[in-house]
């Protein structure tokens, strides 16, 4: 737990009994590799923080093809947002690519953490903002730059993820294929 502490500190300072409270309300889990947290038109329960192993995102459009709309490792949270959020349906399914760990958050228990505790509401902010953020320049390049550039992009913000991740996902992620991701200079 002193990795997802250390995680939360990075934005507030937290107390020994804070950080107790805050942890009494996740759930710890641990999923194999290819197995999902969430499939598309199911409920989505948590919102999650991996502690170790890797996840995709993803979003199946009518004709059936696999969007990758993000990865998340070490440190990162993730889940169908707009599923959670509104407690609806998702449209995109949480998948393993790694065998993994992760602290599960249930909506019930943000919205009474973020009511009982000023310094996790501004957490949670924070980390909002900075996904927001990733988001938007994420679009913004997709708009803008090639498939050279966007790859650059990726393998220097994330260089580890690109070790972990294989090749066919990340061409999923950028929106090429595998054989033109491959024709890539490296």
């Amino acid at each position: 737990m002193s990795q997802f502490r250390d995680h939360i500190e990075r934005i507030v300072p937290l107390n020994d009994n804070e950080f107790e409270t805050i942890s009494s309300f996740f759930t710890y889990k641990r999923y194999k590799k290819h197995q999902f947290l969430i499939q598309e038109g199911e409920t989505v329960p948590y919102n999650f923080f991996v502690l170790k192993g890797l996840l995709k995102l993803v979003y199946t459009d009518e004709a059936g093809k696999a969007h990758i709309v993000g990865f998340a490792q070490e440190d990162w949270w993730e889940t169908d947002f707009a599923a959670y959020y509104t407690e609806s349906k998702a449209s995109m399914s949480l998948e393993c690519i790694e065998d993994t760990e992760v602290l599960c958050l249930r909506l019930v228990d943000y919205k009474k953490l973020c009511l009982t505790m000023p310094k996790l509401e501004h957490f949670f902010l924070e980390k909002a903002y900075m996904g927001f953020i990733a988001a938007q320049q994420r679009i913004v390049s997709t708009m803008t730059v090639g498939i050279k550039e966007r790859y650059e992009q990726l393998l220097n913000k994330y260089p580890t993820l690109i070790q972990r991740v294989p090749k066919s996902l990340l061409a999923a992620y950028l929106g090429v294929s595998r054989e033109a991701l491959s024709r890539l200079p490296r």
